[in-house]
């Protein structure tokens, strides 16, 4: 079931307020717990609270702190992107987000207000994190000042926008539509969208539009003489209280608001006796301007009557106050009960309750983003935490990276090398490293190095291996980490930046072995490309695989897959489509394809299938139309060594991807190879993957 939505807009003033409060009342009485995040908000000065959150949290009754409910304020994300660092808020917005998904059962998640500095990144920055989030959206738009084409395409260019990045638009909403075109406005979209997308259209309702007396005295600093207790009245219209009495009470309307010079104690009594008569509509409230209060007499006449409506003093003048009050973008606050059932009642009168509430449910997110996968490792690695044994001490990245997985607080750690220079490599470098936390081991001085020896010992001597020669090779870090791992002192090992992947595996392949389903070991990357992660195998270790070997890499690159979170559609590659294709190392692959499907016909898999056909949608189609994988691919196997190893690198290097791995599947216990090239990140991911595979063990 999906457990989120996002309200998007792509313009200030669009009144998506009126969506977000409609929608969580839709969704507390449906779902037993609903919580709100906002990832932006705009500042707030010191000890402020951003508007949306405070009126969604305190009319609802939400079990929320103001901190956990947004991620990071506008000005803070301008300086990040503008220190390209924007995959640091993705990671925030994500870790916030996750921990509320953890604790509710729906999360309304509400985008940016396009107000203020950093407008113009907004909409790419609401695609993002949805993406990120792997949450449907709801897009909503203003009517107001647009002709019909100039909405219809306003809406479509925000909907293309979220679904060429792949994030699903669940329903568009015109807001602010005058009334008698709501059926024009509805049919024009229907028109311009697809059929799978909900369309709704809300009228212009005046009273959401119009400011309060409390926001008219908030924005004009004005002092409040009388009426307090009212300031939440709703304003209509507003006059200018220019002309004789006689004339002024034929422009009064209801709810009107009353501007005049604070000496016109005419006009000021003449409009609260027309507020007490039934011949007249009431008014919301009256603006004295130029900074001129009535008389002594006026105010105390005023002070006697039953009834006041707010009457508040400012200091500029009536012309300037007028234009001021009509440039107002009301707001809804949390103490304004009656605007906020007004646009509760509103949006369950025009939208189309119980369609929306089924497209909430039933929607189901599909492919995971490199954000949200590498989010979902670090959470699940935390979940059971495992010891890791670093055998490479001496390199400066492995030193590096455990500063930063100490940090992290996501595994235990070993780390095989001299004490003494590790120590004074971490002040060179200047790293946090608390010492306490990490086990540093020299092997010949280990307490365990004379059991390592007499077990590799009792475990090789079939294969020649004297006493002298296991001493020998116990000094050897990779050996001495991969016994640590087989002896169960360690969950898994980590080497490879300072050393060939044949030193790396060769012990692993000697003594902890292959688990009795498995014949090969091989290996897959995690690809994580812009939009999706793409499983890779095998790209490391096997140069020329048979059909069988093929099958069994394919299978358990599937497992792989679906252990890490990632839906398994494989792709057999090749250099031809279906069975076009002739030739040795086409037949391999159908070959290769027909054993996985006999083996495990749960799989979806296609093969032999050309690069392009299994990742490209339309080339798919176009090449296997039937195909369930063509397309859509999530698992690309690769026929050899040579076209696995350079492809990677090819994506890698020109997408700009991140590959996490090699990781290797097939063994007991695991243990990772790292490229000689890696870096930190490299290490930091290749640590926690391990981590996770130890937990499956």
């Amino acid at each position: 079931m999906n457990k989120a939505i996002y309200i998007a807009t792509s313009e200030e003033n669009s009144g998506k307020s009126i969506v977000t409060l409609g929608l969580m009342s839709m969704l507390i009485g449906k779902t037993a717990k609903v919580g709100y995040f906002r990832p932006i908000i705009e500042d707030t000065e010191e000890g402020g609270f951003d508007n949306h959150i405070e009126t969604v949290i305190g009319h609802f009754g939400l079990d929320i702190q103001f901190e956990d409910a947004y991620a990071i304020t506008k000005s803070k994300l301008i300086k990040k992107k503008n220190k390209g660092k924007i995959g640091e808020v993705l990671d925030l917005i994500i870790e916030k987000y996750k921990k509320l998904e953890e604790r509710f059962d729906f999360v309304l998640v509400e985008g940016t207000s396009f107000t203020g500095e950093g407008t113009v990144i907004e909409l790419d920055m609401n695609v993002l994190i949805a993406k990120n989030l792997g949450i449907p959206t709801i897009i909503v738009g203003s009517g107001v000042g647009k002709t019909l084409e100039e909405l219809i395409d306003s809406l479509y260019l925000a909907y293309d926008s979220f679904k060429v990045k792949d994030v699903e638009v669940l329903a568009v909403i015109a807001n602010k539509v005058q009334p008698n075109n709501i059926e024009l406005v509805t049919n024009g979209l229907k028109k311009s969208l697809p059929e799978s997308v909900l369309v709704n259209s809300i009228p212009l309702i005046h009273n959401l539009n119009n400011p309060t007396l409390q926001e008219i005295v908030n924005e004009l600093d004005a002092k409040v003489l009388f009426g307090a207790a009212h300031l939440n009245n709703q304003t209509g219209n507003f006059s200018v209280g220019a002309m004789q009495l006689c004339n002024y009470l034929l422009h009064l309307k209801e709810n009107s608001l009353v501007i005049t010079p604070g000496d016109r104690a005419d006009i000021i009594l003449g409009a609260l006796q027309a507020n007490e008569s039934v011949n007249y509509p009431s008014i919301s409230g009256i603006v004295l301007t130029g900074n001129i209060l009535p008389e002594i007499s006026i105010l105390k006449l005023i002070e006697g009557l039953s009834t006041v409506v707010p009457i508040i003093a400012v200091e500029e003048g009536t012309y300037y106050i007028t234009n001021k009050i009509g440039s107002i973008k009301s707001k809804i606050y949390a103490n304004n009960k009656q605007k906020i059932e007004i646009s509760i009642s509103t949006f369950e009168k025009y939208v189309d309750l119980d369609n929306l509430a089924e497209k909430l449910i039933t929607f189901e997110a599909e492919g995971m983003t490199p954000k949200m996968f590498q989010y979902n490792l670090v959470k699940r690695a935390r979940q059971h935490r495992k010891h890791i044994v670093l055998p490479e001490g001496n390199d400066e990245r492995i030193i590096i990276a455990a500063s930063r997985l100490l940090a992290m607080d996501v595994v235990d750690i070993s780390i095989i090398g001299n004490k003494k220079q590790i120590e004074n490599k971490v002040a060179e470098l200047g790293l946090e490293f608390d010492f306490s936390k990490v086990d540093i081991i020299n092997p010949i001085e280990s307490e365990n190095y004379d059991d390592y020896v007499n077990t590799y010992f009792e475990l090789r001597k079939g294969k020649n291996v004297t006493l002298g020669m296991a001493k020998d090779l116990m000094e050897d870090v990779s050996y001495f980490g991969t016994m640590m791992v087989y002896k169960g002192h360690a969950d898994g090992m980590v080497s490879g930046a300072a050393h060939t992947t044949q030193h790396t595996i060769l012990p692993a392949l000697q003594f902890i072995k292959t688990k009795p389903n498995s014949s090969v070991v091989s290996s897959i990357f995690f690809m994580c490309l812009e939009d999706r992660v793409s499983v890779f195998g095998d790209c490391a270790i096997n140069p020329n695989p048979t059909a069988e070997q093929l099958a069994e890499i394919a299978i358990s690159s599937a497992d792989s897959s679906l252990a890490f979170g990632i839906e398994p559609k494989i792709a057999m590659l090749s250099y031809s489509s279906g069975s076009s294709g002739k030739g040795d190392e086409v037949d391999k692959v159908r070959t290769a394809t027909e054993i996985v499907r006999k083996k495990r016909p749960d799989l979806k898999i296609e093969g032999p299938i050309q690069y392009d056909a299994a990742v490209d949608m339309e080339v798919g189609k176009s090449k296997m139309p039937n195909s369930e994988v063509a397309g859509q691919a999530s698992v690309l196997i690769f026929p050899d060594l040579n076209t696995g190893n350079n492809t990677y690198k090819a994506v890698q290097r020109e997408t700009g991807a991140l590959a996490i791995g090699p990781m290797l599947q097939g063994l007991n216990k695991p243990v990772n190879d790292l490229s000689r090239g890696c870096t930190v990140d490299d290490i930091i991911n290749t640590v926690v993957i391990t981590a996770i595979q130890a937990q499956g063990l």
